[in-house]
């Protein structure tokens, strides 16, 4: 979040968000119109969350699942492989 966009969504909140989308600019124009302040902190929690927009979140879960793949800790649901056979000799859990 630069120091432009900032002062730009203290002076006019809709205009700093121009670029994020449709939605973006119309939740913070009717915000802005409703009150300023509600409409400056609509803008700055947009503006923040672009830049804090989840890849940590993203890049854990697909290095740790990639890992458990790469461990062979993955299912063969949709491999032409069958399953290992049970040894046991009847019914299980009955």
């Amino acid at each position: 979040m630069s120091c432009f966009r900032v002062l730009l969504a203290i002076i006019f909140p809709p205009l700093a968000v121009v670029d994020k989308g449709c939605g973006s600019f119309l939740i913070t124009f009717i915000l802005t119109c409703c009150g300023w302040v509600p409409g400056v902190i609509a803008a700055l929690v947009i503006l923040n969350k672009d830049n804090n927009s989840n890849t940590g979140y993203n890049q854990g879960y697909n290095q740790g699942y990639n890992q458990g793949y790469n461990q062979g800790q993955h299912s063969n649901l949709y491999s032409n492989q069958r399953p290992p056979r049970n040894q046991s000799n009847g019914w299980q859990g009955w």
